[in-house]
């Protein structure tokens, strides 16, 4: 029972974290620069911070801390994308937290399930992991509504696109993405997860409210 309440006490708490970094960002920069700034970004990422493109991520509500990290990321060469390292390499790193600070204060993104039928199958992963395999639950790192972690640098997953999220999987299990460092946290997880998992995970995190 003892254990039960320090998991839930962890649960909430960690909850109300990220709750309060998104109402008032980890990181010092100023969200009216970021909008003007954000210009050249809403040619792919939308105007508000959502893309038409499915394949392209949504970043309105994601985590300034996690948002600057990527950027910094791309500009460094530890993740690489064609489009966003040619982008981050002409930043500044005022630049890259402005934009951080902009994205992060947008309203997330609400869109439904991509596929209805597999709800059961991703909310039991994303609420209890897998014990036969050991995989973590993302529940714990995201949060319930997927929310994430801004203090943590765990990003949001909350309305973001299907396709997008499912090749983000693929590529941290194949190890074509390695921006989690060290701790190789989602390269782990994903190389658990079959390919029928990671679509429904990918079909489920779209649809969180």
């Amino acid at each position: 029972m003892e254990n039960k309440l320090s998991s839930l006490f962890a649960l909430v708490s960690m909850t109300l974290l990220a709750i309060n970094a998104q109402a008032t960002s980890l990181v010092d920069g100023s969200a009216d620069a970021g909008k003007a700034k954000s210009i050249t970004c809403t040619a792919c990422h939308g105007a508000a911070g959502n893309s038409a493109n499915p394949l392209w991520p949504n970043l309105a509500g994601q985590g300034a801390p996690y948002l600057l990290a990527q950027l910094k990321a791309f500009k460094a060469g530890s993740r690489s994308d064609p489009f966003m390292t040619s982008q981050a390499m002409l930043l500044s790193e005022q630049d890259m937290v402005d934009l951080a600070v902009y994205f992060e204060s947008l309203p997330n993104a609400a869109q439904a399930v991509a596929d209805a039928a597999s709800i059961d199958k991703a909310e039991a992963l994303y609420r209890g992991g897998n014990v036969s395999n050991q995989t973590a639950a993302c529940i714990a790192c995201h949060g319930p509504t997927g929310l994430g972690n801004p203090a943590a640098k765990y990003p949001a997953l909350k309305g973001q696109h299907a396709p997008y999220a499912a090749k983000q999987l693929r590529d941290y299990a194949s190890g074509a993405r390695e921006s989690d460092g060290k701790t190789r946290i989602m390269r782990d997880i994903a190389a658990k997860l079959s390919e029928d998992e990671i679509v429904a995970l990918a079909s489920y995190v779209q649809g969180l409210r």
